[in-house]
This record gives structure tokens, sequence and C-alpha cells, in this order.
């Protein structure tokens, strides 16, 4: 094989895995792959009118997840999570699927979650202390 053909065979072998890398990011995620998303093992999940956030512990991180009831759309969500002491991480936005992951360093602080989805919310007060 000449120096030629072995660039086009690795430029597309390159393209390729780039675009399946794309795809990959741009697929939606359904409820059940959350733990693709957080680290850990869900340890609460926090129900309110037009949807849910799930919260999973890894360690010394805690990770949230707001999902919406309805799965039709872009809709206003969000989620937070605060370590006590420490200000709240929050991710909000318009979104299809989801709203985070939101990953904070708790130690052993005592956390507080919140979530919204339209008009629908949550918070937990003080958990996982």
């Amino acid at each position: 094989m000449d120096r030629g053909a072995i660039r086009r065979t690795a430029a597309l072998g390159l393209t390729v895995l780039t675009a399946a890398g794309l795809l990959a990011l741009a697929a939606p995620t359904p409820a059940g792959a959350a733990t693709a998303l957080c680290p850990g093992h869900k340890v609460r999940t926090l129900s309110f009118s037009t949807g849910s956030v799930q919260v999973f512990r890894s360690g010394k991180y805690v990770c949230a997840l707001t999902y919406p009831k309805k799965k039709s759309g872009k809709k206003t969500m969000s989620v937070s999570v605060q370590a006590r002491g420490s200000r709240a991480v929050v991710d909000k936005g318009r979104f299809t699927h989801h709203a985070g992951p939101v990953n904070v360093h708790a130690g052993h602080r005592c956390v507080r979650i919140r979530g919204a989805v339209n008009s629908g919310s949550v918070s937990s007060g003080w958990i996982l202390c």
C-alpha cells in the first residue's frame, strides 16, 4: 500500500470515529440510563407533579438529575445541589430529556436538592447528613 492510500484509510477511520462519537453525544438519554450520567448508586428519588429528581452518591460526591413526567418537546427545567456551607451548583434552561447532571463534593456534609419542570418543583431540605 502506498503512502497516499494509508493516509486516506487513516482519514476515513478518523472520520468514522468522530461521527460515531458525535452521534453518541447527541443521542437522547432515557431516565433508566441515569447511572451513565451520574456515578455511584441512587439514594433518593424526589417526585413532584411535573417530574422527578434522581439523587446519586459516589463516595464524597452527590449528583442529581431532573426528569419531566411527559417527554414531549422542550420544557423549562432545573436541578441544583448545595452542600451545607457552599453555594448551590445549578443547571437550568429549556431541555427535552433532563436537566443536569449536577455533581458536587459534599464530603460528610448535608445537601439540599432542588428540581423543577415548568411550574412544578421540589426541594428536599437538608438530607444525606
